[in-house]
């Protein structure tokens, strides 16, 4: 290359013929399928992540995200476009970096930095002229700036010139079939012009559409917004769902009549409470640091105030569903039906579920739970595991709670031989009716189903 190009031009004719090695810090559920696009659109990849048992799985050619087949991946690793490894040093080889890291929340609510920290200080180690560096993670408004700039500067690098610095939020959804990282609109913000030009770039060579913005803070607040609009409008139908409750009128029938009306209204439906990674999470980052500049969020405070306690409204609604039985909560055999944080996934990350059955167990309930796609999890140091879904298991139970409504799930059967069942999902809406007296999240009426 001629010494008159730009660092900017020579990165770019790099991502333009595909000479150019891709990093992905970070290979769970936003970092994987990220990885995985930059192969398929030609690059070179190396994938770093501090799990030696992630980065051991991926190299004998098997994938531990639900989205992504092994054979995709023992493919890329067989041709050698992708590795994956736990060596820093590696990422010195690379061009461009995107981190993938998770971003927690403390116990306090206050987000926890400690795995972008110690990314960022990993990148800023290996890092050197004509590099791009693009953080991913979920985080509060400033983090880009804040976090990752300056570690670069350290080492004498200048951002826009020698090294390109860049917010794009992940915008995954587990199990979507439609949308995945190629047709999901990528946003990109960067701290200079060049530093926007790099990224878009970057992203442009992999997925269909990318959308610039002006600055790292504009990127950082979008994904914020996505998940506090979800957040909020979940409290709203959650908050309407208790109402209905209240004026016996059928919550369900209602929300499907409004989302009959073509302009000015979304349908979001209520439910258990709320889990995942995101949006639990992510309105709490915006919170926080409204609370740095004293300023309280109060719409963001209440939704989440409301979808917190919904695991206690659906424990209210077996306690007093026993006691029209004649049965008490202590003693009572209780299983759960779904445990992964929404349908057709297998992550248990903040679940309701997890709520509902810690909370019946502490008022004296013995609790099973059945998943198809979750046959164990770990909380609080032990393992949980599942039992099979079958008729004994049914009759066993003096009340059946739906919590995630996996799509794979026979819920006839149950109907047919659950002697109670608390339907917080609307599934066994328009079965048949069976031997179970049926409960909905909120009742339309206070006799439905069988009389007990």
């Amino acid at each position: 290359m001629s010494h008159s190009m730009s660092t900017k031009d020579q990165l770019l004719a790099r991502i333009a013929d595909r000479s150019a090695v891709i990093g992905v810090v970070g290979l769970g559920y936003v970092g994987l399928p990220l990885a995985l696009e930059f192969v398929h659109a030609g690059f070179r990849v190396i994938g770093y992540d501090v799990s030696e048992r992630v980065v051991d799985l991926l190299m004998s050619g098997q994938s531990h995200i639900q989205d992504i087949p092994g054979a995709q991946v023992q493919q890329a690793v067989a041709n050698g476009t992708f590795v994956a490894t736990t060596l820093e040093n590696r990422l010195g080889e690379c061009d461009a970096i995107s981190i993938a890291v998770p971003t927690p929340l403390s116990k306090t609510r206050d987000p926890d930095m400690a795995f972008v920290l110690s990314a960022a200080d990993a990148i800023a180690r290996q890092a050197h002229p004509g590099l791009c560096v693009v953080l991913e993670s979920t985080t509060y408004p400033g983090t880009t700036r804040e976090l990752l700039q300056p570690r670069l500067e350290a080492k004498g690098l200048t951002v826009g010139q020698d090294v390109f610095v860049a917010f794009s939020p992940e915008r995954v959804d587990p199990g979507n079939p439609v949308y995945h990282t190629k047709n999901t609109p990528k946003v990109v913000g960067g701290i200079t012009p060049a530093c926007v030009e790099v990224a878009t770039a970057l992203y442009a060579s992999c997925i269909d559409t990318v959308v610039p913005v002006s600055s790292p803070e504009s990127a950082e607040l979008v994904k914020l917004l996505e998940n506090t609009f979800r957040a909020v409008n979940i409290g709203l139908v959650n908050e309407i769902a208790i109402v209905c409750d209240k004026l016996g009128v059928n919550v369900w029938e209602v929300i499907d009549a409004a989302a009959t009306k073509p302009f000015g209204f979304m349908k979001f439906t209520p439910g258990p409470g709320i889990g995942g990674h995101c949006i639990p999470l992510d309105p709490h980052y915006l919170a926080w640091k409204m609370r740095t500049l004293n300023y309280k969020t109060r719409f963001i405070d209440l939704a989440s105030e409301i979808n917190s306690h919904m695991p206690e409204w659906v424990v209210q609604k077996v306690a007093d569903a026993l006691n029209e039985a004649r049965k008490a909560v202590r003693g009572s055999r209780v299983l759960v039906l779904g445990v992964a944080y929404k349908r057709d996934i297998d992550d248990v990350r903040e679940s309701p579920a997890l709520d509902v059955i810690r909370l019946l167990e502490e008022r004296g309930a013995h609790v099973e739970f059945h998943d198809p796609f979750v046959t164990e999890f770990r909380e609080d140091g032990h393992v949980r595991k599942g039992v099979e879904l079958s008729d004994e298991m049914l009759r066993w139970a003096d009340a059946v709670v739906i919590v995630t409504d996996h799509k794979n799930v026979d819920y006839q059967r149950v109907v047919d031989h659950a002697t109670l069942l608390v339907d917080t999902r609307n599934v066994t809406a328009s079965l048949t009716p069976g031997r179970a007296r049926i409960v909905p999240l909120a009742s339309g009426s206070r006799s439905l189903g069988a009389s007990a």
